[in-house]
């Protein structure tokens, strides 16, 4: 597949909703249980939460604005005050914002990572782990655990017609595993 320029003007807060099929893709490789608490912080239109939902996890859902679909709560993931945050939650899972030059999904993914001891799934562009100025995300974290590279491309317009690049899920594991992979010198 050739990645081709987009034509499309973006806008503050523009809503890109995920077609549910990427979501079942993650949950194929790593599944929710019924007593986890998922946080999905950019739930947009909640198509992802919802299917989260139909996995069977509890879902939190908040955004810095409404869409289609009331929230738990209206909140700025990167700018929100920290004294507002959720009680540690089973795992984050979402599509960020990205950004110019991919710096908002930086500093979500970060955030995440602070913010979740659990799981922490973003989806992102495909080569969003290359470059080294995003080592301590991938090479040099030792919670990094998967890239599950998607086959198809995301209709972030939702009128079938694909979009012109290449995503994938980014997965971090939880921060126990991050020290058991520490103790035991794993690979």
């Amino acid at each position: 597949m050739t990645v081709t320029a987009s034509n499309y003007a973006r806008a503050a807060n523009d809503l890109y909703q995920t077609e549910p099929w990427a979501t079942e893709v993650l949950l194929r490789h790593f599944p929710v249980c019924r007593d986890d608490v998922v946080w999905e912080p950019a739930a947009g239109a909640h198509l992802m939460a919802d299917v989260i939902r139909d996995y069977g996890a509890f879902v939190v859902t908040s955004d810095i604005e409404v869409y289609t679909k009331g929230h738990h709560f209206i909140w700025d993931f990167i700018d929100g005050p920290a004294d507002q945050l959720l009680p540690q939650p089973h795992a984050i899972i979402t599509n960020p914002p990205y950004g110019k030059q991919n710096r908002l999904a930086v500093r979500f993914a970060e955030l995440a990572l602070e913010r979740c001891d659990g799981m922490v799934a973003l989806l992102l562009t495909a080569k969003f782990d290359f470059g080294k100025t995003r080592r301590h995300l991938f090479q040099n974290n030792p919670r990094f655990m998967a890239k599950i590279a998607l086959l198809d491309r995301i209709s972030w317009a939702g009128n079938g017609e694909t979009g012109t690049e290449d995503h994938a899920w980014y997965v971090w594991g939880p921060g126990t595993y991050a020290v058991a992979h520490m103790l035991w010198g794993a690979k």
